[in-house]
């Protein structure tokens, strides 16, 4: 890396190394585990209780295996279902010249295909074509960027059983959704400004002299084997399609020849007219017929695919959807056993030595080192798994039974947004040499998005709105549960539709809709804030929203309605007493939620230690008194 050399650095990065580092994490958990349960047993209770232990972590490795495999496939259904429309919106470059526009098509597209990889490569093979130029592109990136935090937010959603556990889930999903949304809302305006991040990248890829090289394969060594054996898509077709290529239009995704074999050669072809020879030289005319020389290739396949519907006779969206139904099957039920298993493993000390691992600052004065290591540990292990969607999906459950906390989930998700782009610009940077520099500085827009965002939101505390933000939404999501869906539904297709319907308009439309929009936002956030912190400040009517209609500031009536809604849609007499019991809970959240949420961020069943730490406080004071 010093040197400058990629070669060094990738092989640096090998599979064996990061096997090392894992098995060594394996054991140290292994041996923390017998530490702690075995001391107090005989030696029958330790040996059952070892393999007990070895027993989950092998089921755990297991299932955590499957869920990596099953968000893969659930990427290529997308692409099946919704590629070649992928690939058909990217053509229209009337629409995509429009920053805001082609920030909603970078957000849909990747919603499409659930990659921002793949988004992604289709917007770097436009623009080394020329069909689209890097400032257009900006934008397209960052909606990239926004579409692919849903993942861990459907992920959340497998968690509504319990409402804490979905509290807390939801929260710590949907941080990492905020803080997108609220880095586009400041970058894209000063890129359209200034084109700051353009002029940036552009400094940095003339500035050095690049190599091209190859992007290594780490966690795709381990889950190939079996996302293989299931489907492979051919990845060109859609860059085809975005490209115009009329051959991609009417192949299939799903490849069918695995090894093939292409021979050019000069042969004799018949043209229209003179106009259309390859060179004048080349060109001459017999009669009605004009000929010229081209070179010709053709494909000749060698090796068949052996992967399940390689043979099979269904059109791409019946493929998709048959995928798309049987990752989803496996991702939820693997999501809910991985749950289960940490349940049973995470408790008592293991748990609290666990939970004082992830979330214990340094010592002061070092305590804000700590989130940066959270930034490079995550960027780390994203890398590795080569996908920010599956980093940040995995660590959603454990924010959910509370291992880890929403403020130590903040600097991961951060880092696995920096992650993601390192591997983007190793693959950038495997491309032809005639195209190297226009990809690796779409890839090091995407960085540094990352990067300027990063420095928004995180380095002073009182900026870190993501995660005021995304406990609030927390927060009424564990109240009223049906309001998730109603959040996703809104952010990640209701408001991008509505920002492109606007855009598309013209600029008149869209500064008379969206600013008077924007300026009553504005306003009602700032009268939130001063209700709670300078309620004094404001009028007496303002001082609570009391004066406006029930259903104006308050879920209440819509939860009834959801609530007479699933009665009624009830079959049995079951599902009626647990929509009651569902009203009941409510009820009593209601009435529990007049003192503080912050308690409800923390698994009660892993804050044994605290509440001895705190007795023996109380105990101390109370000797103290004695005493004096």
């Amino acid at each position: 890396v010093i040197n400058g050399s990629v070669s060094d650095s990738v092989f640096l990065c090998n599979s064996a190394f990061f096997q090392s580092v894992i098995s060594d994490m394996l054991i140290l958990y292994i041996l923390l585990c017998l530490f702690l349960f075995v001391s107090a047993l005989d030696t029958k209770g330790k040996v059952l209780r070892v393999l007990i232990s070895v027993g989950k972590l092998i089921l755990l490795l297991g299932f955590l295996y499957m869920f990596v495999c099953s968000l893969d496939i659930l990427s290529s259904a997308f692409q099946l279902v919704g590629g070649k429309t992928a690939g058909d919106i990217f053509q229209d470059n009337e629409i995509l010249s429009n920053p805001l526009a082609g920030l909603v098509i970078g957000v849909l597209v990747t919603l499409l295909v659930q990659s921002s990889s793949t988004s992604s490569s289709i917007v770097v093979s436009m623009v080394s074509s020329g069909l689209l130029t890097v400032q257009v592109a900006v934008p397209i990136i960052m909606g990239t960027n926004i579409g692919t935090s849903v993942t861990n937010t459907l992920v959340a959603m497998t968690q509504a059983g319990e409402r804490n556990t979905f509290r807390r889930a939801f929260a710590g999903a949907t941080v990492h959704d905020f803080f997108n949304w609220l880095s586009v809302l400041v970058l894209l305006p000063l890129e359209v400004a200034s084109g700051y991040l353009f002029v940036v990248t552009k400094l940095i890829t003339d500035s050095f002299e690049i190599q091209s090289g190859e992007a290594p394969d780490l966690l795709n060594v381990i889950t190939d084997p079996l996302t293989e054996s299931i489907i492979e898509l051919d990845a060109s077709v859609i860059s085809g399609i975005a490209t115009d290529d009329p051959e991609a239009k009417n192949k299939s995704l799903i490849k069918r020849w695995c090894q093939t074999f292409t021979n050019t050669t000069l042969m004799n072809v018949t043209v229209p007219g003179p106009e259309n020879c390859t060179s004048p030289s080349l060109c001459w005319v017999d009669g009605n017929y004009t000929f010229t020389l081209k070179n010709i290739s053709q494909i000749y396949n060698i090796k068949k695919c052996t992967h399940l519907f390689v043979d099979v006779n269904l059109s791409d969206m019946a493929v998709g959807l048959i995928l798309l139904a049987l990752s989803l099957l496996v991702l939820c039920s693997c999501l809910i056993l991985i749950v289960k298993l940490l349940n049973s493993m995470l408790k008592g000390q293991v748990a609290v030595v666990i939970k004082k691992v992830l979330n214990t600052n340094f010592p002061f004065p070092f305590g804000w080192v700590t989130g940066y290591i959270a930034i490079l540990v995550g960027a780390g292990m994203t890398f590795i798994v080569q996908s920010s969607s599956v980093f940040t999906s995995a660590i959603t459950p454990l924010v959910g039974i509370g291992v880890i906390s929403i403020e130590r989930a903040y600097p991961l998700c951060l880092g696995s947004n920096i992650g993601t782009t390192t591997t983007a610009i190793l693959a950038a940077m495997a491309s032809p040499g005639e195209t190297l520099a226009d990809a690796l500085q779409i890839a090091l827009v995407h960085f540094l998005f990352n990067i300027s965002g990063i420095i928004l939101w995180y380095p002073i505390p009182f900026t870190r709105v993501p995660i005021r933000l995304a406990k609030g939404l927390g927060n009424i999501t564990g109240k009223y549960r049906w309001f998730a869906v109603v959040y996703i539904i809104c952010c990640f297709f209701v408001l991008p539709l509505l920002i492109f319907a606007l855009s598309l308009a013209g600029w008149k439309v869209l500064v008379g809709v969206g600013v008077p929009l924007l300026i009553m936002l504005i306003i009602i956030i700032v009268i939130n804030i001063l209700q709670k912190r300078k309620p004094g400040w404001l009028p007496a009517v303002l001082r609570s929203w009391d004066f406006l209609p029930l259903w104006a500031h308050s879920l209440a009536p819509c939860d009834k309605a959801v609530g007479v809604l699933i009665a009624k849609c009830c079959c049995c007499c079951k599902c009626c007493q647990a929509a009651s019991d569902d009203q009941e809970d409510r009820a009593e959240q209601l009435e529990n939620n007049k003192t503080t949420h912050t308690a409800v961020y923390d698994n009660h069943a892993m804050s044994v230690e605290n509440e001895a730490e705190d007795g023996m406080k109380i105990e101390l004071n109370i000797l103290k008194m004695t005493t004096l």
